[in-house]
């Protein structure tokens, strides 16, 4: 039985494909958040799914039991599923990946990606990441990114990483395509620790806006927006309600303020070019009646 099963196949136009996948990968529920509101925002349709059996242990990732309409109980697995939109005006479409990180077989995992990103004339192949830092939820939420070779690296503005450590299956795919000859970047987000519980909708509009940047597609998000300022309210009121908390952000958001001075602010304004480039693709996307 293969490990993938397609609903339909048809043709796209030099589509990203965009990966988030919950768990070690996705603090916050941020990664998995950004790309389920891209798929909501497109006029997004299902292409395929892999089969979970052989790549969950599901004594550590267990399948959940639901009733559906009739109350009858079926069983809900771990997935891993592919989607695509559309995107007139855009540089080319987009197929999104959405599920959960894996336990097993992760080289054959990506393999069954990178046969997607094959079949589907993928260009390149956009994973979006999200971990705890020491960062204060009032300010910009920093986001890095990584790419597969020196010429998106420049393209991209990305500073060349030394980290060395653990990884997830977002860091196995990057090695992956890059093998496979495939380009392929890797944005990663910063969560505030003291509010890791809570599901973080500025950290994922914050990586959608990093993935408009490097994919080329614009997304309109209002209501990302809006939810990511009521949430900074939120936070911040809980926050002012109790002293010690209060003291510790203060002082994440000190030492956050002396980091940004010692940047050069010349380097963090883009271009005029750059804006003309970004303001002209979000027209096209939103065509000749808008």
């Amino acid at each position: 039985m293969p490990d993938l099963r397609w609903s339909e196949r048809p043709p796209l136009r030099a589509p990203v494909l965009v990966c988030a996948f919950r768990g070690w990968n996705d603090a916050g529920d941020a990664a998995t958040a950004a790309v389920s509101y891209m798929h909501d925002h497109f006029d997004s349709f299902e292409l395929a799914e892999v089969d979970p059996e052989e790549y969950f242990d599901f004594t550590a990732v267990r399948p959940t039991v639901e009733l559906d309409e009739s109350s009858v109980r079926k069983v809900e697995w771990p997935s891993n599923s592919f989607s695509a939109a559309k995107v007139p005006g855009a540089e080319g479409d987009l197929v999104m990946l959405r599920g959960v990180e894996p336990s097993l077989r992760w080289r054959r995992f990506c393999d069954t990606v990178i046969e997607v990103a094959h079949a589907t004339g993928a260009r390149m192949i956009i994973t979006l990441g999200a971990l705890l830092a020491d960062v204060p939820h009032s300010r910009p939420v920093s986001v890095t990114g990584l790419a597969s070779d020196e010429g998106l690296v420049a393209q991209l503005g990305f500073e060349p990483t030394t980290y060395e450590g653990p990884t997830g299956i977002v860091g196995v795919l990057h090695r992956a395509c890059s093998d496979a000859g495939l380009p392929s970047v890797s944005l990663w987000a910063s969560v505030p620790h003291y509010v890791a519980a809570a599901p973080n909708p500025k950290v994922a509009l914050a990586l959608v806006r990093a993935f408009e940047g490097a994919a080329g597609v614009a997304v309109e998000a209002t209501e990302l927006e809006t939810a990511a300022e009521d949430y900074e309210r939120q936070v911040s009121a809980a926050v002012a309600s109790d002293p010690e908390v209060k003291a510790f952000v203060e002082r994440l958001e000190s030492a956050a303020d002396e980091a940004d001075l010692e940047e050069d602010n010349e380097e963090k304004i883009p271009s005029a070019d750059t804006i003309a480039r970004d303001f002209q693709r979000f027209l096209r996307q939103r065509g000749p009646e808008a």
